[in-house]
């Protein structure tokens, strides 16, 4: 075991490390936010991450899953420990007025430009696994195993990992020990956020169309109208929640797209519909869809509907649950570092990740035993607003802040990037030193 000496070296030594590639690690991180791309469209992004691990003398692969990029040094005998970061972006015009801020536009497959941002953070994300790279790196000679680090794309999607499962993540590649990763959130910038088990909500995103035989708007009975279907559809979902699901249990079920019809005076074919399920629970997440299916085919027989709806899930991913004795463990090496103060008790978030695919081998199709991670979070706004903000808890000032999505929301500031780098070696020598 060791000593209180010891521990403190090392403390210092990550200190030391991290400060001495905060420079090159803030540039990566300001060009990466300056020019967002698309989930699985990541080519530029990727490209300067894996140049950036090349530099350092990893093993790097390119085009792992798509845009993915896998990064190994191998340092004696040991564990193997992952690190994930992913790094793609969203369709939002960016309003921060930051003077790296986005000005990137892409065109879709319909001929529309849209603007680019990273307004979650992945930019961030992935830039704490170079800087922790560099880091690793430097401090060789104070740890043994396997140090493999991940930049996944096309996490807003739920796509990257299993893409890069499918391609043979834990083939080609040594299969982990332990799990490591990390999302940024509006806490106190310098503050790192642990919860043990359930963290994470599980998410189906549906899309659903309902049938119906169109026509004039004059003559209703000669037509079979979708919009009164989905109009049903819409209000007896909500029965789901307070009649199907048990009272302790977080469900939430949205419908947060509509469509039908061109004008008031004529009754559409079709309506489309798109629908949010998320819950806590995997198990009752699958009784939930399935009770909404019920429920929508009911309701289009009820209406006369020609055709049975048609279901498609758009993207989807499991439950969030971290390995308690993981959590455990990183989080007394987190407290060795910096201190118990800056330690907060992480709330259940109700947000998704496509992050427990790669430790489930059920859903996540790599078979064997399931491999534990964790993921905490850490702090983005600085102390300064912190303080100035209403609350006296992590989750009431969050709500007076601007959240992830956000075209006003900022997370890379300095402290919460060092903070980053500092959070993601210290998991890792957790395990490796």
């Amino acid at each position: 075991m060791a000593t209180q000496t010891e521990c403190f070296n090392l403390k210092d030594a990550i200190s030391k490390q991290a400060e001495a590639t905060f420079v090159d690690t803030q540039t990566l991180y300001r060009e990466l936010h300056r020019t967002p791309e698309l989930p699985f469209q990541e080519y530029k992004t990727s490209a300067r991450l894996a140049d950036a691990l090349e530099s350092l003398d990893y093993e790097v692969t390119r085009g792992v899953g798509g845009t993915g990029v896998v990064a190994l040094m191998h340092n004696g005998s040991g564990r193997t420990v992952m690190l994930r970061g992913d790094m793609d972006a969203l369709p939002i015009k960016e309003e921060t007025g930051l003077d790296f801020a986005s000005n990137e536009t892409t065109t879709t497959s319909d001929g529309n430009e849209i603007p680019l941002m990273h307004a979650c953070g992945h930019d961030l994300h992935s830039s704490c696994i170079v800087g922790t790279a560099a880091v690793m790196a430097a401090l060789k000679k104070h740890w043994s195993g396997t140090l493999m680090l991940i930049c996944q794309p096309a996490e807003e999607i739920f796509g990257g990992a299993k893409a890069m499962l499918n391609d043979g993540l834990y083939e080609r590649f040594p299969r982990p020990d332990i799990i490591l990763g990390q999302h940024n959130m509006p806490a106190l910038a310098g503050s790192v956020g642990h919860i043990s088990g359930s963290a994470m909500a599980a998410c189906t995103n549906l899309a659903v169309t309902i049938h119906g035989a169109g026509g004039h708007g004059s003559m209703p009975a000669q037509t079979v109208d979708p919009v009164v279907i989905a109009a049903h559809v819409v209000t007896r979902l909500q029965s789901i929640v307070s009649r199907e699901v048990p009272p302790e249990e977080t469900v939430v079920v949205t419908v947060g797209k509509l469509h039908a019809g061109t004008q008031a005076n004529i009754i559409p074919h079709s309506a489309e519909l798109e629908i949010n399920i998320r819950s806590f629970d995997d198990v009752l997440h699958s009784q939930v869809v399935a009770s909404i299916k019920r429920i929508i085919r009911a309701e289009c027989e009820a209406g006369r509907s020609p055709k049975l709806p048609e279901f498609r899930t758009l993207n989807e991913t499991i439950a969030l649950h971290n390995d308690p004795m993981a959590v455990e463990h990183v989080r007394h090496a987190h407290t060795e570092y910096f201190g118990d103060a800056n330690l907060f008790a992480m709330p259940r978030l109700n947000a998704s990740e496509d992050f427990p695919l790669l430790g489930n081998a059920e859903v996540g199709g790599f078979g064997g035993k399931d491999i534990p991670y964790v993921y905490w979070f850490i702090g983005a706004t600085p102390a300064e607003r912190w303080a100035k903000t209403l609350g006296t808890s992590v989750s009431q000032k969050m709500r007076h802040l601007e959240m992830p999505h956000s075209p006003y929301y900022f997370p890379g500031n300095d402290v919460t990037l060092r903070t980053g780098i500092e959070a993601m070696a210290t998991g890792a020598l957790a395990y490796l030193a």
